[in-house]
């Protein structure tokens, strides 16, 4: 068990957890973002970061201050907190990026992670082998096996109280992934970053990035705390944090904003087309469009960057609140309304509802049925999967309306779509009780009829008819030949 992660409340594969760095003296919260800081070009100081938006980390890069000779004398002299003036928990990366970018760098693992600890660093990183989305496979294991070096010359320093990351790579080889996942899960190292997704996120392949972060998940124990590399778009933060990512790093507020541009949950937008702040943070309620255009250049990259901090830091607040109310998916899908490629990484994650139902919390306030994605989620597939356990009665009516009276069956449970059968005594119980749209869409009753077909597997012997409200074809062609099915108002016509 890793003793420095603590995990207090779950929802789908997104927790809130209690991250301890034991050489900040500090506990960060997760989900939690690390603003990225450039050494050399501050356009929101650490401290205002600290004092006026509640940051208790942040991450900079330990390549640059060393390859920077006046940072480096300073970092070695005053330490990093001194430096940067902020006295939360502080991650460095180690060039890895620069590797990345420009195919070479002049250091080695044991070296920046000893720099990485003299300047004093919290949570360091070794220097892994970035491999791009869509590199070979033969390119992606040697890469692989380079990283797998670092990570045992990692293991073998000697770093005091500073956590050390374990990055996982293997490009969008999802088999690769999940073996580099296992292969750092078994190490002594401390936080597990998703590293080469920031091409995907560019390209708005969201899919792509939710296949490599559950292919991650499958080969992590859920004591590892993950850390999505790269990932500063408030846009995707709820859509991964279902994943099960617990930590986001952004320099996005600041690269963005010294863009003119203007990150929303929704998407980004640019200054020059608003004539309205769409927003109530502090930047957005004082100042107009028009005020910020005709600010200086200093003080308009500011200004839009503290909103985009603003933004970015309330989305990681409203994903918690769901994650205590158990609305998580919720979120994400109001979340996936707002872009194709979100939508897309949204019915990926649905492709994943068994890995997610794992985990998933049995019992949770309300289900809220709001597309036909819905349909798809893992408190369904839990029913469909366990639904076969109960003990059906010889005469079975499933049904949308009342139960009948007479003697004809021996028992009538619910027909719920997008569950299917559900024993009248469960009906006030998790997820049954699921605020459900008065026109129900296929999709639910296709998912309603799986379940009715689950358990007619499971119950061979049990005489089932279903009583439906206007079911589709498509819904109607999905149950067993041995169902008698009915018509509500109707007469009834066996399935066979």
């Amino acid at each position: 068990m890793r003793e420095h992660f603590e995990l207090r409340r779950g929802d789908a594969l997104g927790r809130i957890g209690a991250l301890t760095v034991p050489r900040a003296g500090r506990t960060v919260e997760t989900p939690a973002l690390l603003p990225v800081i450039n050494p050399n070009i501050q356009t929101v100081s650490p401290a205002r970061l600290e004092a006026e938006f509640g940051a208790d980390a942040l991450i900079t890069n330990a390549y640059i201050i060393r390859k920077t000779a006046d940072l480096r004398e300073r970092a070695l002299d005053e330490g990093l907190h001194s430096m940067l003036d902020f006295s939360g928990a502080i991650f460095t990366d180690s060039g890895s990026f620069q590797l990345a970018e420009y195919g070479e760098i002049d250091v080695t693992t044991r070296e920046i992670l000893d720099f990485q600890r003299d300047i004093g660093s919290d949570v360091g990183t070794p220097v892994d082998v970035p491999t791009p989305p869509d590199a070979s496979r033969e390119g992606a294991e040697a890469d692989l096996a380079t990283t797998r070096q670092a990570l045992a010359d990692a293991e073998a320093l000697d770093t005091g109280e500073m956590l050390v990351n374990a990055p996982i790579q293997g490009s969008t080889h999802l088999d690769l992934r999940e073996e580099a996942a296992r292969h750092a899960d078994a190490t002594d190292l401390d936080v597990f970053p998703v590293g080469a997704v920031v091409p995907l996120m560019n390209d708005y392949r969201y899919a792509d990035v939710v296949d490599v972060v559950a292919a991650a998940k499958r080969g992590l124990g859920a004591d590892a705390p993950v850390h999505l590399f790269g990932a500063g778009h408030p846009m995707m933060f709820a859509l991964a944090v279902a994943m099960g990512c617990d930590l986001f790093d952004s320099a996005a507020y600041a690269i963005y904003a010294r863009d003119g541009r203007y990150l929303t949950v929704r998407g980004t937008k640019h200054l020059d087309d608003l004539e309205y702040f769409p927003c109530e943070c502090p930047i957005c309620s004082e100042w107009t469009p028009a005020d910020l255009r005709a600010a200086d250049e200093a003080e308009r990259d500011r200004l839009l960057a503290e909103h985009n901090l603003h933004v970015s830091y309330g989305e990681l607040r409203r994903i918690k609140a769901a994650i205590r109310e158990g609305t998580l998916l919720e979120l994400v899908e109001a979340r996936a309304r707002g872009h194709p490629a979100m939508l897309d990484g949204y019915r990926a994650l649905l492709d994943h509802a068994r890995q997610i139902e794992r985990h998933d919390p049995a019992s949770k306030g309300s289900f809220f049925y709001c597309s036909t994605e819905s349909a798809r989620r893992p408190e369904v597939v839990r029913h469909h999967d366990r639904v076969g356990r109960l003990d059906a009665p010889d005469r079975l009516l499933v049904t949308e309306g009342n139960a009948p009276s007479g003697d004809r069956f021996d028992a009538a449970w619910r027909l719920l779509p997008p569950f299917g059968p559900v024993p009248r005594a469960l009906s006030e119980t998790y997820p049954f009780t699921a605020e459900l749209p008065d026109r129900t869409d296929a999709a639910a009753c296709e998912a309603a009829a799986r379940g009715v077909a689950a358990l007619v597997d499971a119950n061979p012997a049990t005489d089932v008819t279903v009583a439906h409200d206007d079911w589709p074809a498509s819904a109607l062609s999905l149950l067993p030949e041995s169902v008698t099915v009915e018509r509500l108002g109707a007469r009834p016509d066996r399935n066979e």
